[in-house]
């Protein structure tokens, strides 16, 4: 079966348009219910969102149907993805499901679910929701049999206690000042709230949710503002969050980036050096830079490298046993603590390494040297641009140009209508002609085929 609804990261979509709708929401949520109904026992759902103005109405339609067949809802509000992971096992859940298009616009949302362990479902199970979705749903609950929706009160304070516990070797964080930017999403509480009861002076931003806010100008895909205010309270660091908190981006003390590669990278030989790395190295994807990879190779350890996408990620570190794994762009998992990427608890790891090192960020996290590496993004309107003939041979000319101690990486957004154009050499100049050429290639491309197909 063509996946329609499911990508690499739940559904998503523009909000009150296909698939994103409360109509298919509702569908959604009741060929979910029916997958997951198992045994005799009171089934329940647990149900987060994030700050978007959609969130309105996917969240009662989502309700409606688990409760229409028989599942009881328990409500969350705006909290974290990882979050949502995290109480669901914690609370016996036989489901979980949050309501957030992560790093998106506020127009755009989408629908995460969990299963009872807290882990994204596998493909497998969300072709069977899919198949379900279309050919409707089996036995409806009686009516004296309907399940029942209430509000979780205590979830932000049963998150922020298990995000403090995860603060390695019972440290503390006084003195440290702090700048954190919650991209006005769903850790604008509970992360300010996290940095504060562990000691740290902090500058929260991002802060004040208004619907249509979540991510503009701000957070860890646009973090131009939490590198000012670093600079300008003459911070010790700056974390920036995304939309859903399940991504990190830090900045040392002059406002200097540091992306998921040095942070896994930091993690991991804090990890080793203490005996607590499992499986011999760590898992990023085909985007993470070189220098990660030659950094761990100094250590004795080893990258595994899969496709793009946290549940990918997750798979490969199940798959090789290890414990650290994680994206360029933020995403960390640390399978000790929990089951999906949590930017709060990765924050805590390299907090952790700021204290005990005694240095400035900019020495503590700052771990190599990263191989000079240019992305930039096409958006198209269709038709299969990488499918020409003349993209595909300028895709081979620069695939020699960079030769054996370079990489070329070209793909398509699995959550955006975008191309991703990555390429990485010694030769910066060169790497970013390519990029350049090729974005500008496959740009011309769509706009021909639009034109044609007109």
């Amino acid at each position: 079966m063509t996946r329609k609804l499911f990508g690499t990261d739940g559904i998503r979509g523009t909000a009150n348009i296909e698939p994103m709708t409360a109509e298919t929401a509702l569908r959604v949520a009741m060929a979910a219910a029916e997958r997951f109904r198992r045994g005799e026992h009171r089934h329940s759902v647990l149900i987060g969102k994030d700050t978007r103005l959609s969130g309105y109405m996917i969240e009662p339609a989502l309700t409606a149907g688990f409760v229409a067949m028989g599942m009881d809802v328990l409500l969350v509000g705006p909290l974290p993805t990882p979050a949502i992971a995290m109480l669901t096992r914690s609370m016996r859940a036989d489901l979980g499901v949050m309501i957030s298009a992560s790093h998106n616009p506020y127009q755009d949302n989408g629908i995460k679910l969990f299963g009872p362990d807290g882990f994204k479902l596998s493909d497998e199970i969300e072709i069977a929701i899919e198949e379900a979705v279309a050919a409707g749903v089996g036995e409806r609950a009686a009516p004296s049999a309907l399940g029942r929706a209430k509000r979780l009160d205590d979830a932000p304070g049963r998150y922020i206690e298990f995000v403090k516990a995860t603060l390695p070797r019972r440290l503390r964080l006084d003195g440290l000042r702090i700048v954190v930017d919650c991209a006005n999403g769903a850790a604008y509480k509970v992360a300010p709230t996290v940095l504060h009861e562990l000691g740290a002076e902090v500058f929260p931003i991002g802060v004040t949710p208004d619907g249509t806010n979540i991510n503009r100008d701000c957070g860890a895909t646009n973090a131009k503002a939490m590198q000012e205010e670093v600079v300008a309270r003459r911070a010790d660091i700056g974390l920036a969050l995304d939309g859903d908190a399940d991504r990190l981006i830090v900045a040392d003390e002059r406002g200097k980036i540091l992306d998921g590669d040095q942070l896994m990278g930091l993690i991991a030989g804090s990890l080793h050096r203490e005996g607590l790395l499992s499986g011999g190295g760590i898992v990023a994807t085909v985007m993470s830079n070189l220098g990660l990879e030659r950094h761990l190779g100094t250590l004795g350890l080893k990258l595994h490298r899969c496709q793009v996408g946290d549940r990918y990620v997750v798979e490969k570190m199940r798959a090789s046993g290890c414990n650290v794994g994680g994206e360029q762009s933020g995403h960390i998992i640390l399978s000790d603590h929990s089951t999906t990427g949590d930017g709060l608890i990765a924050a805590l790891q390299v907090l952790a390494a700021v204290v005990e090192s005694g240095q400035p960020t900019s020495r503590a996290c700052r771990i190599f040297e990263p191989v000079p590496q240019v992305l930039k993004n096409v958006r198209f309107g269709g038709g299969a641009p990488l499918e020409n003939p003349r993209v595909k041979a300028a895709i081979q000319a620069a695939e020699a140009r960079l030769g054996a101690g370079g990489r070329l990486l070209i793909r398509k957004s699995g959550t955006e209508p975008l191309i991703r154009v990555m390429a990485e050499g010694e030769d910066q100049a060169m790497v970013r002609s390519i990029v350049d050429e090729l974005c500008e290639l496959i740009q011309k491309s769509s706009i021909e085929a639009a034109a044609a197909a007109e």
